[in-house]
C-alpha cells in the first residue's frame, strides 16, 4: 500500500461514518487539529501513541497504524501554483504580502527567517455582520541566518543589530 492509499481509505471511512474532523481530532488527541488533519492527509505524522488510537478508531491493520507513524514526503501531491481556490488564495497572500512581510520580520528581528518547522497556527470563526471571517493566527520561531566565517567582530547569528 502507498500512502496516497492510505489517505483515500481514510476519507473513504470519515465518509461512511459521517465523521467531522472535529469527532477525528478529539479521538486522536494530542497535538494541534493542523497536524492531526494534516497526518491524515498523508503530510504529517502521528506519534505511536496518536496512530494507535487512530487505528483503532478506524479499523487499521498494524502497516497501516505504522505508516501513519513515518516521516511523509511533505508538499507531495499538491500542485504549484495551487489549483486548489481557497490554498491558491494562501498562495496568493505570500505572493502579494510576503516581501512586505519579510521587511517588517526583518526589521525587527534581524537578518533570518520565521520557521515554518517550529511553528504554530491557528483557526477560528469571526463573527461580521457581513459574512462571518476566518482568523488565523500564526506564530514561528525566529531563525538568524549564521554568519560563517565570521571573524574581526562578526556577530555569529543574524539577530537585529542595535
Amino acid at each position: 500500500m502507498k500512502r496516497e492509499d492510505l489517505t483515500e481509505k481514510l476519507l473513504d471511512i470519515k465518509r461512511e461514518k459521517g465523521w467531522t474532523w472535529r469527532h477525528i481530532c478529539d479521538g486522536v488527541g494530542g497535538m494541534s487539529d493542523v497536524l492531526i488533519v494534516g497526518a491524515f492527509l498523508g503530510q504529517m505524522k502521528l506519534l505511536k501513541p496518536q496512530a494507535a488510537r487512530a487505528a483503532e478508531m478506524f479499523g487499521l491493520s498494524k502497516a497501516e497504524e505504522a505508516m501513519l507513524n513515518e516521516i511523509p514526503m511533505r508538499g507531495a501531491g499538491t500542485p504549484m501554483p495551487p489549483t486548489d481556490p481557497l490554498i491558491y488564495r494562501f498562495y496568493e497572500m505570500v505572493m502579494v504580502n510576503g516581501p512586505a512581510w519579510k521587511e517588517l520580520i526583518q526589521e525587527e528581528f534581524g537578518d533570518g527567517i520565521m520557521s515554518a518547522i517550529d511553528f504554530n497556527i491557528e483557526f477560528s470563526r469571526e463573527a461580521n455582520p457581513k459574512g462571518d471571517r476566518v482568523k488565523i493566527g500564526m506564530s514561528g520561531k525566529f531563525l538568524p541566518y549564521k554568519y560563517y566565517g565570521n571573524q574581526q567582530g562578526i556577530p555569529d547569528y543574524g539577530f537585529k543589530e542595535e
